[in-house]
């Protein structure tokens, strides 16, 4: 079947989003048998509407977005803790009449430039790493036992992802999420919540596999357009041109 946008809609009201679908057909919109789709209740509701016969599947790019994103939480909490305590030390070294020297690490770092230059390494597999990174995650792991355990579970969640079973899956998030909350990381509880709420639909990832990834991807190239233009003042133009460019 040919592949294709149906609409571009201004805005994520549900009723807007649900007025649009509605002009397809009802025989077409009943064949659908799957919808991929973020967490937001509003597009849930408006496929539940327009798309009566169908699955709905949480896109798992989105679902690990939220993971790396608490990650990446918890990295720059310990930064500002760490921004703080350098604070206090600068103020102390000026009350002595002393030149403050932060602690320079095995690689080079300042620790609050440690925390600040590990963001890109979180988002990757150790197997990604660049020498530079190994380096500096080994340095950061050891003073920040913490974050390492965050990141190996983040990995292992990532991983969930390449399984074939569908119920073997299902036994691994609930084990996850049971992991997560042994540790007590509080920048990880909107993501234990979300796998709790929308868990079943997440699961319908690995009945055919299918994602949002052409979807985004052209998302990003409008943003991009976007951005080259210096923003947008004429609207239908720019969709004209959106047209003529991408149809």
């Amino acid at each position: 079947n040919k592949k294709s946008v149906i609409a571009i809609i201004n805005g994520t009201d549900s009723k807007t989003i649900q007025e649009v679908l509605d002009k397809i057909p009802k025989k077409s919109r009943e064949i659908v048998n799957e919808v991929t789709l973020d967490m937001a209740p509003n597009m849930a509701m408006a496929a539940r509407n327009c798309f009566v016969h169908s699955k709905q599947t949480i896109d798992r790019f989105h679902v690990v977005r939220l993971v790396l994103d608490a990650l990446q939480h918890l990295r720059i909490s310990y930064r500002w803790e760490a921004l703080e305590v350098e604070n206090q030390a600068i103020k102390a070294a000026k009350a002595e009449g002393k030149r403050y020297k932060p602690e320079i690490l095995g690689n080079g770092d300042t620790l609050k430039e440690l925390l600040a230059r590990s963001r890109y390494l979180l988002y990757k597999y150790k197997e990604e790493w660049t020498k530079n990174q190994q380096m500096r995650a080994e340095i950061l792991f050891e003073r920040y036992p913490m974050l390492y355990q965050a990141y190996k579970l983040v990995e292992s969640f990532r991983r969930i992802f390449n399984m074939l079973c569908k119920k073997k899956a299902k036994q691994k998030f609930l084990q996850w999420k049971q992991d997560i909350m042994d540790l007590k990381l509080d920048s990880f509880n909107s993501v234990v919540n979300s796998l709790e709420y929308h868990l079943e639909n997440i699961l319908n990832f690995f009945n055919n596999r299918n994602t949002n990834a052409n979807a985004e991807s052209f998302n990003s190239k409008i943003k991009q357009f976007r951005a080259n233009l210096r923003g947008v003042t004429d609207v239908k133009f720019f969709l004209f041109r959106l047209e003529k460019l991408f149809t």
